[in-house]
């Protein structure tokens, strides 16, 4: 029967003797440990940095834009033409059964007076749709009525960014400021939402209706003209349906025929945004495969240290053996040393590996997020990685015979 508690003895003794060799020995372990948790805790970091910026544009979004025109011979780009309407997006909101709400934008840049305080920022035509397309709460105030959006009422929603800018830590509901010299009343505050994934402030912006928005701020060449419009769908599974009732509409609408193009692009941005989120995923997780291989390293260290082990206590072994240690005794004091070995190297480097993403997390700005999967991952690894490449060396010593083990010089 095998001594278990003994072995662990022989082997923990047998590890001391030699503390620098099992230092050396532990140190590609410490290291391929700490750089997985490292890596995975940068990638997830970054990962759940995107997930947060797309929660904050909103979720199931399309966006219908204006299509391309020739001006002179020169085809213009996307959204150069003057051909979606505020009627084109109620449409939308009404016929096609995919879409939750739409919103119409019609948009431009804008200085913002309030008594001696200034600020340039984006100015938004919409309507009262458009927070729910954003998933946008209200922090105070209300939301348009739909009456304020049919008669051109001189009403504003605001962005966090331009209530401190104008109001510092004033109330600005019920406030007066003037947009292009024109006189709005504040009806609301928005959430803070920080920045986009493009870094840009979300907060910077204010909302008024579309209506007044064509009527006294921007104008358009042709009455009813927005720059583009949002649409919610029903679900994430409803988005594919969604986009193509909304071509179908339009080309209806628009009189387009059989073989022509359309004068109009449909994006789906939920998509685009859960292809940046997997391009973020599937790099954290080549960070970790690449730091995986440090592991490996690692082990193949512990296998060649092992092996040389053996080969320096050959008579040691033929001893033991010769006063009745079986093969599986020699095996296990080998294998339970690798262990050790990884088990302590890996604890190290998970230590280490947190260290290092905290420091770069405060030092370098850099977003990371240490999860207990990693950290357990990264640690049983270490433990299978003394087992697998401590095998080959402890089976070895275990066929060794007495004999020419207690005759070896």
């Amino acid at each position: 029967m095998i001594n278990v508690p003994s072995t662990v003895k022989i082997s923990l003794r047998a590890l001391r003797v030699n503390k620098m060799r099992s230092a050396l020995t532990m140190l590609g372990i410490i290291i391929g440990v700490a750089a997985v948790i490292t890596m995975l805790a940068v990638g997830r970091g970054a990962s759940n940095k995107i997930s947060e910026q797309i929660a904050t544009v909103g979720s199931n979004l399309i966006i219908v834009l204006p299509g391309s025109t020739m001006a002179s011979g020169i085809r213009l780009g996307s959204g150069a033409s003057q051909n979606l309407t505020r009627a084109d997006a109620e449409a939308i909101k009404n016929e096609c059964s995919a879409v939750s709400t739409t919103a119409p934008i019609l948009n431009g840049s804008a200085q913002i007076v309030y008594g001696n305080q200034n600020w340039a920022t984006t100015v938004f035509g919409t309507d009262e749709g458009m927070l729910e397309v954003r998933e946008w709460p209200l922090s105070s105030g209300r939301n348009f009525y739909e009456q304020e959006i049919r008669s051109g009422a001189k009403v504003c929603i605001l962005g966090r960014t331009v209530v401190d800018n104008l109001f510092g830590n004033d109330d600005p509901l019920h406030k007066a400021i003037r947009i292009k010299k024109v006189p709005f009343v504040v009806i609301g505050v928005l959430e803070s939402k920080g920045q986009s994934m493009m870094g840009q402030d979300q907060d910077d912006i204010i909302y008024v209706p579309v209506s007044t928005a064509q009527r006294n701020l921007f104008g358009r060449w042709f009455p009813g003209t927005v720059r583009s419009i949002m649409v919610k769908a029903e679900s994430t599974e409803a988005l594919e349906r969604a986009e193509k009732q909304i071509k179908e509409l339009l080309r209806q609408r628009h009189r387009i025929g059989p073989g022509q193009e359309d004068d109009f692009t449909v994006r789906n941005l939920t998509q685009m945004m859960q292809m940046a989120e997997q391009a973020s995923n599937v790099m954290a997780l080549l960070l970790a495969a690449i730091a995986s291989v440090s592991l490996l390293v690692g082990g193949i260290g512990i296998m060649n240290i092992m092996l040389v082990s053996v080969t320096e206590r050959t008579r040691e072994i033929g001893i033991r053996m010769a006063v009745g240690a079986k093969s599986w005794d020699i095996r296990l004091q080998f294998i339970i040393e690798a262990v050790i070995l990884s088990l302590i190297g890996g604890l190290i480097g998970v230590l280490l590996g947190i260290l290092a993403a905290e420091f770069l997390s405060f030092f370098a700005g850099w977003t990371i997020l240490i999860s207990t999967y990693s950290v357990v991952l990264s640690f049983g690894f270490s433990g299978l990685v003394g087992i697998f490449f401590g095998f080959y060396p402890a089976y070895k010593a275990s066929l060794m015979n007495p004999i020419d083990a207690l005759r070896h010089e």
